[in-house]
């Protein structure tokens, strides 16, 4: 046995990765499972992207390498979306740097900017994905708190008393996963000052704020400084229906991103050229077409909110936004994995536990809207039928665990 190399001592096997597996097995002997815990898009890109990809993969010329940077139509395109959805006038030569997804991003960031032993800030509960892209460059993890009773904003008085002096950079991702928290433009003002006065570099997160948003879409690059600080983040993979696509862009300085493409272009050798043409159709989206996918958004979050008064769970009143519901576990059920489980096993429901996310999910759960309204109804007509040896006394009318 050739041994492996320590760094994959500090970090395990993606918790998705896994836990799919054992519902694999479960499907296979024959199971019928509701998979309420993946934000897995299950709606189809536009007509009009993928027109563009069947054409375009057709053509003559279009499936050699492709520059490391894009093709110019690609970041043009980026930089138009993010100027009318956004407000951001960005360069797109220089301040636009396509991805195959954001999550490759997270991980070239990580590689570019961390030296071993250097600190990273990262949020808990938050994407699991930051912190092994740390370790993974020789970094140190350090969370930091998001909670219920502070909106799941981070408490910047409390980690300026802190040492920090180590400190490389922090991650962010507003609207939150897995809370699906906001944050208003002074939350931004406040945290990149805050970057700015201890040379922090800001990395935001921002896949989920086309979906389900109540508020105008908001980007930390329109913070006032966030150009000297601040790196950004964005995908198709949520907003246009492009998971599998892996389709995502870094946004921010020409000297960051000429950081960023000294780790990517050692990895990859572009992004197939029909691909990146039916990207620019997707960004060209019109708003009618995001608020229909909304709409069925709506009626699923609707449908999830009812399994959860079932469940005795309770989930915010306050504005949110993001593809899945973050709901707290009643004190009755003491053990919320163990819970989660005899669900899985007893019902065929798949959700996924809080605590994946940190500390601070532990009493939590997250439901996915990504399953047609009639999946998420079936997984309550189960819970209601006795499928699910939990004792529920009492049917809750919808909206009745609904808390400020």
């Amino acid at each position: 046995m050739i041994a492996t190399a320590s760094r994959l001592e500090q970090i395990s096997e993606y918790y998705f990765s896994a836990k799919l597996q054992e519902v694999r097995r479960l499907v296979a002997q024959g199971k019928d499972i509701i998979n309420l815990g993946i934000g897995n898009p299950d709606l189809p890109p536009s007509p009009e992207t993928i027109a563009v990809l069947g054409t375009a993969a057709r053509e003559d010329g279009n499936h050699g390498y492709q520059p490391y940077r894009g093709i110019p139509e690609l970041r043009s395109a980026m930089a138009a979306w993010y100027r009318r959805t956004y407000g951001v006038t960005l360069d797109p030569d220089r301040q636009v740097l396509p991805l195959m997804g954001s999550k490759e991003g997270i991980f070239h960031i990580a590689m570019a900017f961390l030296n071993p032993g250097d600190e990273a800030l990262l949020p808990d509960p938050g994407y699991p994905g930051y912190a092994a892209a740390v370790r993974l460059a020789g970094g140190k993890v350090r969370r930091y708190d998001l909670t219920e009773e502070k909106h799941w904003l981070p408490d910047l008085p409390a980690l300026a008393k802190s040492d920090l002096s180590r400190v490389k950079l922090m991650w962010l991702n507003y609207p939150h996963m897995p809370t699906g928290a906001l944050a208003a433009a002074g939350d931004f003002q406040r945290l990149v000052d805050f970057a700015r006065e201890r040379n922090i570099l800001l990395c935001h997160d921002n896949p989920y704020s086309q979906i389900l948003n109540p508020a105008p879409p908001l980007s930390i690059l329109r913070t006032e400084g966030a150009m000297d600080v601040c790196l950004e983040l964005n995908s198709l993979s949520k907003s246009h229906n492009m998971a599998g696509w892996r389709v995502g862009m870094l946004l921010g300085r020409p000297d960051y991103l000429d950081a960023v493409i000294k780790v990517k272009s050692n990895l990859d050798s572009g992004m197939f050229r029909p691909l990146q043409l039916a990207a620019v159709q997707a960004l060209e989206n019109l708003p009618e077409w995001h608020q229909a996918q909304n709409q069925r958004y709506r009626e699923r979050r609707e449908a999830v909110c009812r399994l959860l008064d079932l469940l005795g769970f309770t989930y915010p009143r306050q504005p949110s936004a993001g593809m899945f519901v973050w709901a707290k576990a009643p004190e009755d059920i003491l053990e919320v994995d163990r819970f989660l489980d005899e669900l899985l096993y007893e019902a065929g429901i798949f959700i996924t536990p809080g605590k994946v996310f940190g500390r601070n999910g532990e009493r939590y759960i997250r439901i996915s809207v990504c399953q047609r309204r009639a999946r998420i109804e079936q997984a309550a007509e189960r819970i209601r039928g006795g499928r699910f040896s939990r004792s529920i006394t009492q049917t809750a009318l919808p909206g009745d665990n609904m808390k400020d």
